[in-house]
């Protein structure tokens, strides 16, 4: 350990007065013969919070509460602590005896090394937690060997954080499910992500005023979930006002996911897997605000501006998924729209 104790001080560039401070900030609690960094970890996590207060209290005082937090929150989200302890390289320091940790680790790293720019809301992967704990525990470390002084932790551990995120961070890169949530209240619509299972993926889904928009994947909930915001949040630039440069980080996708003769194919994939075949519900009428996910009816506007919108629902080995497609001008786009839909979901799902 006095090995890993001089490594880690030279990272820091700090050296440490009493030493088993440093050691526990770098023990897990799976590692039962000393001392885990739980207790540091508690207040690491406020040392800091209080230091990056202080700094952007300072830094922008033309900021109001509501601006300040957030650039606080994203300087020591777990997401970017995780990123911190991964850029030094703290873990291979700790001392643990889980085994799967190592697994989730590489992982985690492997993505952000792929990553072009600061993902401040997180990238592909999730971001395990323990890389965080590392991250606040070592900062807790300093701070108690200083005697708990603030300043003096800033200024040690403040080079550790580089690059800040700063106001400009975040304008380039708004919180994708926030910035959906608001513009749509903007519009006075109502914005839905729900949530199902599909094997291993969990897929999200983003429905406004009833109506199916976009759709997002990954192994966790809430990477899908931001995956799916981003998805919707460029389909809408088509139709809401959106400035350009906040849209810049959601410009990678094509928006073209209609599938030619998608309801034939869909059918063929059902016949192949033995599932029974899809049925599909349509409704008619402007808005479909009020459309019932059990019995779509809704018969409104004139019959020379009709627009439809269909759902489809398969019945699976796992169970039942249901997808719901965009407005079309006939029965037949409609139906196809959600057909292509849903086997983009199946693709993202694993089960082609």
């Amino acid at each position: 350990m006095e090995e890993t104790v001089f490594y880690v001080e030279s990272i820091l560039n700090y050296s440490f007065k009493d030493k088993r401070l440093l050691e526990e900030a770098l023990t897990h609690s799976s590692h039962t013969d000393s001392a885990s960094y739980q207790r540091l970890e508690f207040i690491g996590d406020a040392a800091l919070g209080l230091a990056l207060s202080n700094y952007v209290f300072l830094a922008y005082p033309q900021l109001d509460p509501g601006q300040l937090s957030l650039l606080r929150a994203a300087n020591i989200s777990t997401e970017k602590l995780a990123r911190v302890a991964v850029k030094h390289g703290f873990y291979r320091f700790v001392r643990h005896n889980a085994v799967p940790l190592d697994d989730k680790v590489r992982e985690f790293a492997e993505a952000v090394s792929q990553e072009d720019d600061a993902a401040v809301y997180g990238g592909s992967v999730k971001a395990p937690k323990i890389l965080a704990d590392i991250v606040e525990s070592i900062a807790a470390a300093i701070y108690v060997d200083v005697n708990f002084d603030l300043q003096r932790l800033w200024v040690i551990f403040r080079g550790l954080l580089e690059p800040i995120i700063t106001l400009d961070d975040l304008k380039q890169q708004p919180q994708p499910v926030t910035l959906l949530f608001e513009l749509c209240q903007k519009q006075g619509k109502q914005v839905d992500i729900k949530h199902w299972r599909a094997k291993t993926k969990t897929i999200a889904s983003v429905f406004v005023d009833g109506v199916f928009i976009a759709s997002g994947s990954s192994d966790q909930k809430e990477i899908a979930k931001l995956n799916a915001a981003k998805e919707a949040l460029h389909k809408l630039s088509h139709s809401m006002p959106i400035s350009v440069g906040m849209f810049e980080i959601f410009n990678d996708t094509d928006g073209n996911f209609e599938i030619e003769g998608a309801k034939q194919k869909l059918h063929e994939i059902c016949c192949k897997k033995k599932w029974p075949k899809p049925t599909y519900k349509t409704a008619h009428g402007p808005g479909f605000a009020a459309i019932d996910w059990e019995k779509i009816e809704k018969d409104e506007g004139p019959a020379h501006d009709k627009k439809f919108i269909s759902s489809v629902q398969i019945a699976t080995t796992d169970g039942v998924l249901f997808m719901m497609g965009e407005e079309k001008s006939r029965v037949k786009d409609a139906e196809n729209c959600a057909a292509s839909l849903m086997i983009r979901a199946l693709q993202e799902s694993t089960y082609l």
